[in-house]
């Protein structure tokens, strides 16, 4: 009789902050100390296992779409939480000027520290504590909207640490002129493989008075200037998944929807 899946919670110091993170680690069935397995990660930890902690009512459901597609590798699934409030500062790597949300405006910034205790302390903790391939090409890297933001750094930042990335709703409209400057600037892994999914519906009714009145265009074009900035770099077309979703909104059900599509994806030549 196969095992269940062990969740493993751990606590770790973000020496920036001097606080403590949680973060969730989610093990294979029947893991073992003798199989070493790829490793994917994801951003804003209280929205990725159980619905009843996600911000939205909904998790992304990764302990279901491993169950359910048993094709799918045997892997290790890290969860880290956000910090709350202060989310918006730690998934942006540089601070905010252009935001048409007054309140986001001079927030932001903390992006490369954040970036640096994901791998300088989280990923050495899990390659220590578990039985993990800790190569770049076994490593992928998971976040949504904002989440999104700080992974499409990350894949740069740490593109020898990283090569599967999934980006959900990318949210750079919100420092679009620092990304595309920091893209254009720093050479790129183009071996990497890159799942990028947005919906039509992306910005609700309430956001009509931003941008001029198109918040839906900006994280329709977002996506499609990364994914073509990523193209220009020299990706090769299959290395890229491009979707775009008619009816899809901003919100973990959508995500969580087509994560299966996603990790198909992401985890090919595992």
């Amino acid at each position: 009789m196969e095992k269940e899946p062990r969740l493993d919670e751990h606590t770790l110091t973000v020496p920036y902050l001097n606080e403590d993170r949680r973060i969730r680690v989610l093990l294979p069935e029947d893991y073992d100390t003798e199989t070493k397995y790829p490793v994917v990660y994801f951003h804003d930890g209280q929205n990725v296992y159980f619905d009843e902690e996600s911000y939205s009512g909904v998790s992304w459901g990764i302990i279901s779409t491993i169950k359910e597609y048993a094709d799918l590798p045997k892997m290790i699934v890290v969860a880290i939480d956000n910090d709350d409030e202060k989310r918006i500062n730690e998934y942006t790597p540089w601070q905010i000027s252009k935001s048409p949300f007054p309140e986001d405006n001079l927030l932001g910034g903390k992006g490369y520290e954040y970036a640096a205790f994901v791998m300088d302390v989280v990923k050495p903790f899990v390659d220590k504590t578990y039985q993990t391939k800790a190569d770049a090409k076994h490593t992928a890297m998971i976040g949504s909207s904002l989440g999104g933001t700080i992974t499409s750094f990350m894949g740069i930042e740490y593109q020898n640490k990283i090569n599967r990335l999934g980006i959900f709703s990318l949210a750079n409209w919100i420092l679009e002129d620092d990304f595309a400057e920091y893209l254009a600037k720093n050479s790129v892994d183009t071996n990497q493989l890159v799942y990028i999914q947005v919906g039509a519906q992306e910005g609700d009714d309430t956001d009509a008075q931003y941008l001029d009145g198109n918040m839906k265009q900006a994280y329709i074009d977002i996506s499609l200037d990364y994914a073509k900035s990523l193209i220009l770099k020299g990706y090769p077309i299959e290395n890229i998944d491009l979707n775009i979703y008619a009816d899809d909104k901003h919100t973990e059900a959508a995500w969580a929807r087509n994560l299966p599509k996603a990790m198909h994806f992401l985890t090919q030549g595992w």
